[in-house]
């Protein structure tokens, strides 16, 4: 009896062993193993939602993942044996943890905190400025700055600045044949007209004597750019204002290439460049 139970005990030793032999391989191949966790903040314990997680010992298979909304993650079929993990994630140091060791008792369970990266970066400096802003830093109240663009915009201008500043808060144009402005009362005569820090006399073509205002302006909007208009508290350097100031600018032309512009209306035919 007992020398036929051995045989017996021998062939269900070898139906058992028969899935881990496969093809013939060796049966450590085949075996794998599962490694999760969960990865929070150091400090705060908050679950890092879409950390990485990469196996950086298995070059071969480069397996990885990304943790859930509750900060779980798992890579599964690891093979047995020694492992590295690598972990990062945006605003945070990369984490190593090496020598995991994978057996085929249980799974791998780690709890990995990760600490905050402090970058010091260079210092931004962020300027603004209102609509309206002058460049005169001097003029604080009744003072305003306009641009080339607001000429063009406002009803009847004609591409006059003068006839543009009537549209103002306390200006008044005189008539339709006239640029004339009246100030909050005052008389045209006491608005000061000032071209790149020159005073001038009457910008305008066909001016009455003793007067600032005519009927077509000199100055052409194309060749202006921002100014300021003043309606009162002039700074000391408009010694000669009683009513206003136009303090006008003039934009730098293109010192690469020539530029030509041309239009025809009712005021008459234009040509510049």
């Amino acid at each position: 009896m007992k020398k036929q139970s051995i045989p017996f005990a021998l062939s269900i030793l070898l139906i058992l062993a028969s899935p881990l032999l496969g093809d013939g391989r060796g049966a450590a191949q085949d075996i794998t193993q599962t490694i999760r966790g969960k990865i929070v903040d150091i400090e705060s314990k908050f679950p890092l939602i879409g950390a990485h997680v990469v196996l950086i010992s298995d070059t071969a298979k480069f397996v990885g993942t990304t943790a859930d909304i509750d900060g779980y993650f798992r890579i599964e079929e690891v093979p047995l044996g020694r492992h590295t993990l690598k972990l990062s994630y945006l605003g945070y140091r990369d984490r190593i943890i090496p020598n995991i060791i994978v057996n085929t008792g249980k799974e791998v369970v780690l709890n990995i905190e990760m600490e905050e990266s402090v970058v010091k970066i260079g210092t931004v400096e962020i300027t603004a400025s209102r609509k309206g802003e002058v460049i005169n830093e001097m003029s604080t109240v009744s003072a305003r700055a306009f641009t080339v663009q607001e000429t063009e915009r406002y009803a009847g201008s004609r591409g006059d600045p003068a006839r543009m500043a009537s549209n103002f808060a306390g200006v008044q144009g005189n008539n339709d044949s006239s640029n004339d402005i009246v100030i909050r009362g005052n008389s045209p005569l006491g608005t000061l007209w000032r071209f790149e820090g020159v005073n001038i006399p009457n910008p305008n073509h066909f001016g009455v004597s003793g007067t600032t205002g005519g009927p077509v302006g000199i100055l052409n909007n194309k060749v202006l750019s921002n100014s300021d208009f003043m309606t009162g508290a002039f700074p000391a350097e408009y010694g000669n204002a009683i009513a206003g100031v136009f303090d006008l600018k003039m934009k730098n032309g293109n010192n690469e290439n020539h530029e030509f512009s041309g239009q025809w209306g009712f005021l008459g035919t234009e040509l510049f460049a």
